[in-house]
């Protein structure tokens, strides 16, 4: 089901509440649609995964606006649904409020902590998996120059900039990695054709592969990337299949997986924070039908070491939220 702009009237009111059953789950998508090809859909997918192995159902809204949020949460509450699920970092201030009011609810947020006694804080080491990626385009790019677009400038996305950054580093310590960032509001999340402004900016500076995370507008990046004879690097869901033989790998956030976990133990949800990275499949490098060809020998090895390596602990790989800086740049 989606609401659209109508959501905070009667309309809305009717469609949210008609039919709502105790103990089902919820899930919010955050504002580009649960069908972005990215974060949300990897969102909707892990909830289509658990509707399909336990027959169950679920209801679900797409936000238009940030103002939202908090009466999003608040209907599925009152409601009872159960537990309820936010594809999104951006919820967080309107969970802390609407958790402290239903206490016997339970909820689930991604990219973001909140600590309550009924919430589940999924946040994910992007920054390891962006490093493999990294690697891999230090292997395909024949100079010395990648680039990143990312959507919204925050902290979490400067987070995969900067573990792209030293993975290609590690391989090209000399090279150089472009960084744009698409805007400083939501709508940076779903703007496509700057997407595609940025890689022909950062094309023409002597990128030669550009890897995207930024939503909706990564979108733009990977068409342009195409159009352009560059290579780019998808991210969150599997993007590779989006424009085969020019998407390098997709750098995937297994944020189908925190879905499905939190629908599956319903009711029973365990609260806390669960960190998913490398070590437990949470990120990751995709490489599949699409992109094996351009996956050579000598690259493939050089991931998986980076992989290994990061895993044991023998590289670690700068997590700039930690302190807002990138040694790499």
């Amino acid at each position: 089901m989606t609401l659209m702009k109508s959501f905070l009237g009667a309309a809305a009111t009717l469609a949210l509440t008609s039919g709502a059953a105790m103990a089902e789950p919820a899930i919010i998508f955050d504002l580009g649609g649960k069908f972005d090809k990215s974060f949300n859909e990897s969102s909707y997918n892990g909830a289509e995964r658990w509707k399909a192995e336990t027959g169950g159902t679920y209801r679900d809204v797409e936000l238009q606006s940030d103002a939202q949020r908090e009466q999003a949460l608040r209907r599925f509450a009152e409601n009872g649904f159960n537990p309820i699920v936010m594809a999104g970092f951006s919820f967080a201030t309107a969970l802390e409020t609407v958790a402290a009011d239903f206490p016997d609810t339970k909820f689930t947020i991604i990219d973001m902590v909140v600590d309550a006694p009924n919430v589940r804080s999924v946040v994910f080491n992007e920054h390891e998996g962006s490093y493999v990626v990294g690697v891999a385009a230090a292997y395909a790019a024949k100079g010395d120059t990648v680039s990143f677009v990312g959507g919204m400038d925050i902290p979490l996305i400067s987070k995969f900039a900067c573990g792209y950054a030293q993975g290609f580093k590690s391989v090209k310590p000399e090279g150089k990695v472009i960084v744009n960032m698409t805007g400083t509001t939501p709508a940076a999340w779903n703007d496509p054709v700057k997407g595609g402004e940025l890689t022909r900016a950062q094309k023409a500076a002597g990128s030669e592969v550009v890897f995207a995370a930024a939503g909706g507008t990564g979108l733009g990046v990977l068409q342009t990337a195409a159009d352009e004879g560059m290579l780019a690097i998808g991210v969150d869901s599997n993007q590779n299949y989006l424009q085969p033989g020019h998407v390098l790998t997709s750098m995937v956030k297994r944020v189908d997986n925190a879905v499905y976990d939190a629908f599956m133990q319903g009711e029973d949800l365990e609260p806390g924070i669960f960190v998913m990275g490398l070590a437990n499949d949470g990120v990751g490098a995709a490489i599949d039908e699409y992109n094996e060809a351009l996956i050579t020998p000598e690259m493939k090895a050089a991931m998986d070491d980076a992989t290994a390596k990061i895993i044991s602990g023998e590289v670690v790989v700068h997590d700039y939220m930690t302190d807002e800086t990138c040694p790499a740049y």
